[in-house]
């Protein structure tokens, strides 16, 4: 191990990686770009993330580890909407975190805390195992889309999206337009998170 291996860990690594991200975005982040920000070689930080593909899993569980499990509600429902609320404030709390989050799978601590609090919660609420696993992968997936969706929005074509469906043959999409352009991502939340809990028992 070098000098400059020696100065480092995984930890400093990840957090260089995430300041990167919210800087520069997704796109953004790259091996180099941290050596740079580091002031190391690029060597140096693949000997504590290995690949790219490895630093983005722990980049992943880095944004889940802001989702705190402490001081949940007692009652089944209430708990599973608060862990998807907290996870839905981890993902936006950094740049493209969602974009992030969503092209791993990462089986890390963090990950693997959120996903056993969330199944334990469901089956709280008497959800058979099955439907507790396929509750809380549905109860993420939704969450990881409109996060995307969300942290995209200032930069959607809007217009050109608007503009397509008044040219086009959607006569189903253009009485819904306004609908579709909604950005009241809150509402849009709570409403897709309260029709997946709906359907779990």
């Amino acid at each position: 191990m070098t000098k400059s291996q020696g100065r480092l860990d995984q930890d400093a690594v990840v957090r260089a990686a995430l300041a990167l991200l919210d800087e520069l975005g997704a796109d953004g982040v790259s091996i180099r770009g941290i050596a740079d920000r580091l002031g190391v070689r690029m060597n140096t930080v693949l000997w504590h993330a290995k690949t790219k593909a490895r630093l983005l899993e722990l980049m992943a569980d880095a944004i889940v580890a802001d989702v705190s499990l402490d001081g949940l509600p007692d009652h089944w429902r209430d708990r599973a909407r608060e862990l998807a609320h907290r996870y839905r404030r981890a993902l936006l709390a950094h740049r493209d975190g969602a974009r992030v989050v969503a092209g791993t799978y990462a089986a890390e601590p963090a990950t693997l805390g959120l996903a056993e609090a969330l199944v334990d919660a469901l089956s709280r609420g008497g959800c058979p195992d099955r439907e507790a696993v396929w509750t809380c992968w549905s109860i993420v997936y939704f969450v990881l889309g409109l996060v995307q969706e969300e942290q995209a929005a200032p930069h959607a074509a809007g217009d050109r999206f608007a503009a397509l469906v008044a040219e086009g043959d959607y006569p189903a999409l253009r009485r819904v337009l306004p609908h579709l352009r909604d950005t009241s991502f809150d509402e849009r939340f709570e409403f897709g998170l309260g029709m997946v809990l709906d359907g779990c028992v």
